[in-house]
């Protein structure tokens, strides 16, 4: 195939550093055209792939023996940062988070309070001639065993970077496993490579913590993440990790490459929460790097999900407090060609429970996967920033700082202002994550086989899409992976090797091989992968598709600018929790959107006398093409479409059932799982389009959207064996037939759920109003009912949950009823 100008280098782009076990090679931007009668380029991994002590025993000899006596690099004796991987290591780092002054407080205080309580509950006497004494003896013995307590907490959860042998091998184990399943190695760039060890040289210099904050879709984020630092020379990051993962051996081992273990969740632990303070905080002191995942877990879905704030929460009160003076942010990108995982997480977003983690799967697994072939992982690292500087700007805008805003965090102006920064910053890393980010081979594909019409590709075809889809990455800013001089017929050869036939099958004796999806659920993981570059345009194709699908002529399908902007805002509003949208307003972003659509030849603009837009149609060329770029816009869309659909018809089966009290609350995850069961019926009787529509965290997101807006209440108890209940809400609640007692097709949900419809792709074989007023309708409400009749079952049963609210429940639900309504008064804005 010649070679085509989409695939030729950026201007100024830095080439590709390909990392596979001792080796880095430079490797070219993108292809570059071979000179008249030369050998054309081999591309050359980073990593080259080790020994084999059954093919090679003397070289595997030879190669153990190198990292054992620590040879060159692998000596990871000068590194660029705070020194680790010496004896002593735990121990120095020990006795300075239980000598924190913070951690002192905490613990003078708990014992106080103890005090206080044992005072009034009579167990110390004030009469008593020797009180004072026995007061005192009291609190040093509470201080004591709290102490003790912290003393163990510590030691479980702080990361024992104690032996240099120790890492060499670990780097080799590691490297030997991960380079034999991604065979193509780890790739970084040259250029943000060079800026992070500059960067690297004057954080050390200034005794100042790098705090990497990646991007989260495998276990192998952080492995790889750990490799490069480890042979590029820096100072391995301290990594977060959830303690499901320290389970016996792994655990420990985990540990003493950098992993810090903490608990999934806090609960009300004052002496816990302290002491992981506490040790953030002497990381940062002491400018050790740090690593911690800004979505909390792995993606399921392939794209970034929202930021969770728990561990950015620490470490803006390090800044705030003035206990840390800065730290440097780096956000990271991590792609796949396959990630390994996906299949796991296609059963769990069909509803089936996460495995727990342990050894047996895990040493089954690690010796799985070295027969692997996944192609290989690209590292991204965007350009790092001060945290202090951000929380100074942030600061800057307030026009009053609230008092206590690192310590008093009861105050509602406090939090609010709290949560605002902490929201702010997530979603700037999350944007700066995705500035960065390659699009792969295997992301292309699936992108491609899951936007057409028919039912499979040809080879051509496929190649001609791919080559479409990548200068439109690229026309948008995106990166697309570097590939050094393959032509892009091997490329997509490579990605399809890599998908492998159980995702993308070929029909043979065609007269061209003819692709097709065969697991569109999975495949889906890597199409979402390249949605956020086109999401504005999506939302635009979708808002016009709400006239195209009615058919006519062309001037029929015409829609006037202020529709288009209303239904935008609609959806942009709807998927708020579900894509990361740039923060310019939505009037710049839909302005930005129209007119490189136009650019593009997809939409007609017609203008008035003043050059403002009035009207938005197909363009002709457009239509002369068969509405390929338009549909594969709405094709990225329609799936995430289909699922806040089906999650707006899940809440009419909430609506009480006739006779039944008006108060009775429903199990939260029950509910999900409802509306997930209602979703399968639906999409195999053929009132569902998209199988993806029933992924679970996507149906969970549009919950989340749900309670945000006040739609449906949840309530979650301080009793942790009671899980969070939920209630729609009396204003959404449609009527019911006084004579049958059936769902009406009426009211604010109704017309909720019918705006949704609108944009939703037109089925073969329904129209959606008719359908859903009678069906699907009666089909939420029977689900509904079982709901219902569980709960109320249930009632009085020791080992049920509680469908009732007590006292203080219903007093937490009235605060943050109330807090909501203020927080959307504060921020109704657009987020398009």
């Amino acid at each position: 195939m010649s070679h085509d100008d989409s695939f030729d280098p950026a201007a100024g782009s830095a080439p590709d550093l390909q990392i596979l076990g001792d080796e880095i090679t430079l490797q070219p931007s993108g292809y570059v055209e071979p000179e008249a009668g030369a050998n054309e380029g081999k591309e050359e991994a980073l990593m080259n792939q080790f020994a084999s002590f059954r093919a090679e025993p003397l070289q595997f000899l030879r190669e153990v023996s190198l990292y054992v006596s620590g040879q060159g690099w692998r000596a990871y004796n000068r590194v660029v940062g705070q020194p680790v991987f010496y004896p002593g290591f735990s121990d120095n780092m020990k006795s300075m988070v239980l000598a924190a002054p913070l951690l002192k407080k905490r613990i003078a205080d708990l014992a106080d309070n103890r005090v206080a309580v044992e005072e009034k509950e009579g167990l110390l006497n004030r009469d008593d001639k020797d009180y004072v004494v026995k007061r005192a003896h009291r609190r040093n013995v509470l201080e004591s065993g709290l102490q003790e307590v912290a003393d163990k907490l510590t030691d479980d959860m702080i990361c024992k970077m104690e032996s240099k042998t120790f890492i060499r091998g670990a780097y080799y184990l590691t490297t030997q496993l991960l380079t034999r399943a991604y065979h193509q190695g780890i790739h970084v760039s040259s250029e943000e490579v060079l800026r992070l060890r500059k960067v690297a040289d004057v954080a050390a210099k200034k005794k100042q913590s790098i705090i990497f904050l990646p991007s989260h879709r495998s276990h192998v984020d952080y492995v790889s993440l750990q490799l490069i630092c480890y042979r590029l020379g820096l100072t391995l990051p301290v990594v977060v990790a959830g303690d499901n993962l320290n389970f016996p051996l792994v655990g420990s081992f985990l540990q003493h490459a950098g992993a810090m273990w903490i608990r999934r969740a806090f609960g009300d632990d004052a002496l816990y929460t302290t002491l992981v303070q506490s040790y953030i905080d002497t990381l940062l002191q002491e400018g050790y790097n740090f690593e911690c995942f800004i979505e909390g877990g792995r993606s399921r879905t392939g794209k970034l999900l929202p930021p969770k704030f728990g561990i950015l929460s620490f470490i803006l009160d390090s800044i705030l407090s003035g206990r840390v003076e800065d730290a440097i942010i780096c956000p990271v990108s991590t792609q796949y060609d396959k990630v390994i995982e996906t299949e796991g997480y296609v059963t769990e977003l069909l509803g089936m429970p996460k495995r727990k983690e342990n050894l047996a799967d895990f040493l089954s697994g690690g010796s799985s996967i070295l027969s692997l072939q996944l192609g290989r992982v690209d590292v991204r690292f965007h350009e790092p920033w001060s945290l202090r500087k951000f929380v100074d700007e942030q600061l800057a805008r307030l026009p009053k700082i609230p008092p206590g805003l690192d310590t008093d965090h009861r105050n509602p102006e406090v939090r609010a202002v709290r949560e605002k920064m902490l929201r702010t910053m997530g979603y700037k890393v999350l944007g700066d994550i995705n500035a960065v980010s390659v699009v792969m081979p295997t992301a292309l594909i699936g992108t491609v086989l899951l936007t057409l019409r028919g039912r499979g590709v040809g080879k051509q075809e496929l190649m001609r899409r791919v080559e479409w889809l990548t200068a439109r990455v690229r026309a948008k800013g995106g990166r697309v992976a570097h590939f050094g001089n393959a032509p892009l017929s091997e490329i997509v050869d490579r990605g399809l090797e890599v998908l492998g036939k159980d995702l993308v099958g070929v029909v043979e004796g065609l007269p061209e091989p003819t692709y097709y999806a065969v697991d569109r659920f999975q495949l889906s993981f890597y199409r979402n992968m390249t949605i956020h570059l086109f999401i504005y345009e999506a939302l635009v194709s979708v808002a016009m598709y709400t006239r195209v699908k009615l058919g006519g002529g062309p001037s029929m399908q015409d829609i006037s600018y202020t529709d288009l902007r209303a239904h935008v805002l609609f959806l942009s509003s709807l998927f708020r929790g579900e894509f990361i949208f740039a923060g310019a307003g939505l009037a710049t972003n839909l302005d930005n959107t129209l007119r490189g659509l136009e650019h593009d030849n997809v939409v007609r603009l017609d203008r008035d006398a003043d050059g403002n837009i009035t009207t938005i149609g197909l363009s002709h060329e457009e239509r002369k093409a068969g509405r390929e770029n338009y549909d594969f816009y709405c094709f990225l869309i329609w799936p995430f479409i289909e699922a806040s659909w089906l999650a707006a018809v899940s809440l009419m089966g909430l609506t009480p059932p006739p006779g039944q009290d008006d108060d009775i609350w429903l199990e939260q995850n029950k509910v999900q799982n409802s509306a997930q069961l209602l979703g399968k019926t639906l999409y195999h009787q053929g009132d569902l389009s998209y199988f993806e529509a029933v992924n679970k965290e996507t149906l969970k997101n549009s919950y989340s959207r749900f309670e945000q807006d006040q739609m449906v209440h949840v309530v979650k108890s301080k009793d942790p064996k009671i899980p969070p209940r939920v209630q729609l809400d009396a204003s959404w609640r449609p009527s019911r037939d006084p004579r049958t007692g059936a769902l009406r097709a009426d009211g604010k949900l109704w017309d909720f759920t019918e705006k949704i419809a609108s944009a939703r792709r037109e089925g073969k074989n329904r129209r959606d109003g008719a359908t859903v007023s009678s069906r699907v309708l009666h089909l939420t409400d029977e689900l509904g009912r079982k709901l219902y009749d569980e709960a109320v079952s249930g009632e009085g049963a020791k080992s049920k949950v509680p469908s009732r609210l007590n006292s203080e429940e219903r007093a937490m639900l009235e605060r943050s009823v109330g807090e909501a309504r203020l927080r959307r008064k504060l921020e109704g804005r657009a987020n398009l």
